[in-house]
């Protein structure tokens, strides 16, 4: 019996794509562990699979700005390092996977430390500074992007394109109903997705401009842990802090979608035929990797881009109305688009690289 361990995390965007290949890979008879942080989103994501054991270990933040944590942060990266590569040691992997995020890079030096095969999965077109960090050590690095591997130069590089959930085509549009209370009244859904931590700017904006947009249609809205607001009462109007189980439903249900413009989640969108208006994070929150994943959307038909420094009620509800009017223009873009199958693909590398 082949055993993995999967890492990655800080986000849902560094879980996702563990979390479609784990199912894939147990139908094939492997094990699975999952190495990540003790508090950090994947191992709530994680804990929900009953046949993936949880490992947490210490990690720092790789952060780009200055913050006395950073005096302290090399220390828990070691400490972070020793622990995985206990971890490795005692579980005896064939293939360490990595997603990326800071958790990530003490795993994979750890897995190189106990020569133990790596095979890190790059999500953006620029690769994140983790990833960046761990690609020396990587034996293979799978992109999303054919453009990668230029920004990476790095001959190790394998395009493989998007990996998607298998789950999220299963949804039922009823049951989505039933979950969220909506009536089937004839008006579209429009369903908001702020990241897994939520986006402020975008919650502010969507409530200012809920009478207006609650006229034309329903709308879900996942705003992120700490970001209700219980003083909203619209009866068309239904906020989530997250969802997870719910979510191919709520997908299934939804006509429209506004998001941020990271990679996992604007395919898993294309894959599903879902016109989106995506809201980029700026290069002030991010190193700029959803301002090119938007544009490179854009640019094929895919979606309406509003970038946040033009955020407004009055923007958004434009914008959201242009999206309805020139529907069937990104149906048929999307219906152009050959996707690769990705999970095969990768599933492929993975029983390439393990050793033995």
């Amino acid at each position: 019996m082949k055993n993995i361990v999967f890492t990655g995390g800080g986000s849902a965007g560094h879980v996702t794509v563990n979390l479609a290949l784990i199912p894939k890979l147990a139908e094939k008879g492997w094990t699975s562990t999952y190495i990540g942080s003790s508090d950090g989103i994947e191992r709530g994501l994680v804990s929900e699979l009953r046949q993936v054991s949880y490992h947490p270990i210490s990690t720092g933040k790789l952060r780009r700005y200055f913050s006395w944590q950073n005096l302290k942060d090399p220390f828990r990266v070691v400490k972070g390092i020793f622990q995985a590569y206990r971890i490795i040691r005692t579980q005896k992997p064939d293939v360490v996977f990595s997603k990326g995020g800071f958790v990530s890079v003490p795993v994979v030096m750890a897995a190189w430390m106990n020569r133990v095969p790596v095979i890190i999965h790059e999500s953006d077109i620029t690769p994140g500074l983790a990833n960046r960090l761990a690609s020396p050590f990587a034996t293979v690095i799978c992109t999303t992007f054919p453009e990668t591997a230029q920004a990476i130069g790095d001959k190790k590089c394998r395009f493989v394109g998007a990996v998607i959930r298998e789950n999220l085509g299963q949804g039922d549009p009823a049951q989505g109903r039933a979950f969220t209370g909506l009536p089937s009244n004839g008006k579209p859904v429009l369903l908001i997705m702020g990241g897994s931590l939520g986006a402020r700017r975008i919650n502010e904006a969507v409530r200012q401009a809920l009478p207006e947009l609650s006229k034309s249609y329903q709308i879900v809205h996942l705003c992120g842990k700490g970001q209700l607001d219980q003083g909203i009462e619209h009866s068309g109007y239904r906020q989530y802090e997250y969802v997870n189980e719910q979510l191919p439903d709520l997908l299934a249900m939804s006509d429209y979608i506004i998001s941020r413009a990271g990679s996992n989640s604007i395919f898993e969108f294309l894959s599903l035929r879902k016109p989106m208006l995506l809201i980029p994070l700026t290069r002030q929150q991010s190193r700029g990797d959803q301002l090119l994943n938007a544009a490179s959307f854009e640019r094929s038909g895919y979606c309406k881009v509003l970038h946040e420094e033009h955020l407004t009620p009055k923007s958004l509800l434009a914008s959201v109305q242009d999206l309805t009017r020139n529907k069937q223009a990104y149906l048929r873009s999307m219906n152009e688009y050959d996707a690769k199958d990705a999970l095969a693909a990768v599933y492929g590398i993975i029983t390439e690289t393990a050793k033995g």
